[in-house]
């Protein structure tokens, strides 16, 4: 039976079970879900329930669309959207998707056009005949947000074929019962780095994260040349999040001829266009091999389905992906696929944190079933152990004191996404609080568009940050400390200025302003170079950190000096996006329903090797810490 044969079999089965006044004109493909349109849209609104059933018959996803030819003109639906939404939502913009008949209404507060329970939408809905879409309108405004918004109304008629083509795969018959997992590590196991899983059955190929290795020159990407890899035969790629040694190399797929799917949370979309973008860019000023262009990372937005937090989805016909919170950045996941007619679960961490954070809640731990865990061990060793929150943020207080105080100046390496956005978080409520003295504090790099796209989805923040934005009308994001670094002949001043802060990316040193600002603060014994980032083997932040004093860097003429580091350096742990040794125990502990077998993945030799002894001889769980290359067969 072909994929064609199966629409036939579910546009029948959902002909047959709608009311006939429901008046449905079409049944397609799109993307996991099934879109059915109507000339009477509304009495399947109104009728919740029979929707219900009908996708817990058909077990497929169904979205409601209005015919073509009963939606009313734009401009009058414009129109008549204004006077149902309160002014109070602060509606931005509204715009039309005629190919997939929607109303997309971005406004500052969202919450005002849903409406309680939905019934604003629903009203939207009856009157106009579209189907409305709510998107929040930055507080902050984000280009990559606005980049990719554009993208995808602009080329909504290529995205709706995108989908159908997407569709037909997915909802596939399959030719063979599963009977089989294997899962192949082509990288990130028993190092820190292109983190890339192939899981494959008798039916289907499925591809978790896909990154690069920031820090080596010699193996940087992962090992796709693999005989297991077949890019055509691969159904579905799944990034847990935006890091680039998780996401950095998607596009390369699309440049060699991938045309399927990429699953993840929005947020995650958002972030990882904004770092693919800025790899390029770094790529082409250091003069380094270009793995993809920005038209593949275009294709790429193009062919993503972005999901929410407990969303089940089919992506193949014998595996279903859900995504649930990790805590460890801005919608990262923990992705759970439930393979073949109840033969399996699978649960990978990706990075996660089991430990709530100024901006994020802890990872999940409750999952429907689960037989295999793959988890990280970047801090998976004995001595692993991270101060208190209190206490690491008391340190670094101490420091930019200690530095400010005595005429110095603090650079803080951060990654721009995650570790920036909770260091701005603490330094606001010091600074304001009056423990910090007053001075500015300079944000270099991507850290305000990733700061942006923060502020784009509260939705995936912490409930006590949630509470302060929407609830006291606070944002810490906002606060006038903050001075974002717009030209680069700005920082010589900000150097021989008066006492400040720098946040700059990268968070290792490599490539980005802070390399400059190291370069030009380095010399000065007031100073203070402060690590709150895990520093992976190979770049100069471990270099540095490791106690490197006299090193040779370029300077803007492209001309070697030898820097002597003279600052002071600082390394604070406890910031860290990961858990460490107490909290991976803690997680393996809680975890429900407890795993039959743990895999380690993500963390150096011996931390990845540890982790999984202890694990078997303390809870008497089969473990084992794959290498690169192996393939393990889970059923």
């Amino acid at each position: 039976m072909a994929s064609k044969d199966v629409l036939e079999e579910l546009r029948e089965t959902i002909l047959n079970s709608m009311p006939p006044k429901a008046m449905v004109t079409a049944v397609e493909f799109e993307g996991p879900e099934i879109a059915v349109y109507s000339k009477n849209p509304q009495i399947l609104i109104d009728n919740e329930d029979f929707v219900k059933e009908l996708v817990h018959k058909i077990r497929k996803r169904i979205v409601l669309r209005s015919d073509p030819s009963i939606r009313i003109d734009p401009v009058e639906a414009e129109s008549t959207i204004k006077t149902i939404v309160p002014e109070d939502a602060e509606t931005t913009s509204i715009y039309f998707d005629h190919n997939l008949g929607e109303v997309i209404i971005e406004a500052k507060k969202p919450g005002l056009v849903i409406g309680r329970n939905g019934v604003t939408l629903k009203e939207i809905a009856g009157k106009v005949l579209w189907r409305p879409v709510v998107v929040r309108t930055p507080p902050l405004e984000s280009k990559t947000v606005s980049q990719i918004r554009s993208i995808l109304q602009n080329e909504s008629e290529l995205r709706k074929k995108i989908l159908r083509k997407i569709g037909e795969r997915i909802h596939r018959p399959p030719i063979l019962k599963t009977d089989f997992i294997r899962v192949t590590a082509l990288g990130g196991f028993r190092e820190v780095g292109r983190t890339s899983i192939l899981l494959q059955t008798i039916e289907s190929n499925v591809l978790i994260d896909c990154g690069v290795n920031v820090g080596s020159t010699l193996q940087p990407f992962p090992r796709l040349d693999m005989p297991e890899f077949e890019l055509d035969k691969l159904d579905a790629v799944i990034i847990t999040h935006s890091h680039l040694d998780h996401s950095g190399f998607v596009p390369f797929l699309y440049k060699y001829g991938y045309e399927g799917p990429v699953y993840c949370t929005t947020a995650t979309l958002n972030l990882m266009t904004l770092l693919q973008l800025d790899y390029i860019d770094v790529a082409t000023r250091e003069g380094n091999l270009l793995p993809y262009s920005p038209k593949d990372v275009k294709k790429m937005v193009l062919h993503t389905i972005p999901l929410e937090y407990g969303e089940v989805t089919d992506i193949a016909p014998d595996i279903r992906l859900t995504l649930h919170n990790a805590g460890h950045i801005l919608g990262s996941s923990i992705v759970h696929l439930h393979i073949g007619d109840g033969l399996y679960n699978l649960a990978y961490t990706g990075d996660f944190k089991f430990g709530q954070s100024r901006l994020l809640e802890q990872a999940n731990y409750n999952f429907p079933r689960l037989e295999t865990l793959i988890i990280e061990s970047t801090y998976g060793a004995p001595n692993d152990i991270m101060p208190a929150k209190k206490d690491t943020e008391a340190s670094l207080v101490e420091v930019l004191k200690n530095t400010i105080s005595r005429g110095g100046k603090c650079l803080i390496p951060v990654l721009a996404v995650g570790r920036a956005q909770e260091i701005i978080l603490v330094i606001e409520e010091f600074m304001r609080r009056g423990v910090i003295p007053t001075a500015p504090v300079y944000i270099d790099g991507m850290i305000s568009e990733a700061t942006a796209i923060h502020t784009t989805h509260p939705e995936y923040l912490n409930a006590e940050l949630r509470e302060k934005i929407f609830h006291y009308g606070h944002n810490p994001f906002l606060a006038e400390y903050f001075v974002q670094v717009d030209n680069m002949n700005e920082r010589t001043d900000i150097v021989s200025g008066d006492p400040c802060i720098i946040l700059a990316t990268s968070g290792m040193l490599q490539g980005g302003p802070s390399v400059e600002y190291f370069r030009l603060l380095a010399d000065d014994p007031k100073n203070s170079l402060i690590f709150v980032s895990y520093q992976v083997e190979g770049t100069l932040g471990r270099r540095v950190q490791k106690g490197l004093k006299d090193i040779p860097m370029k300077n803007r003429d492209g001309k070697i000096e030898m820097v002597n580091v003279k600052m002071q350096v600082h390394t604070i742990e406890g910031f860290s996006g990961h858990s460490d040794r107490r909290q991976i125990l803690s997680f393996i502990q809680k975890i429900r329903p407890k795993p039959e077998r743990i895999l380690t993945c993500h963390g150096e030799n011996s931390k990845c090797a540890n982790l999984a002894s202890y694990i078997h001889r303390t809870y008497r769980i089969e473990t084992r810490a794959p290498a690169n290359l192996e393939s393990i067969r889970l059923k």
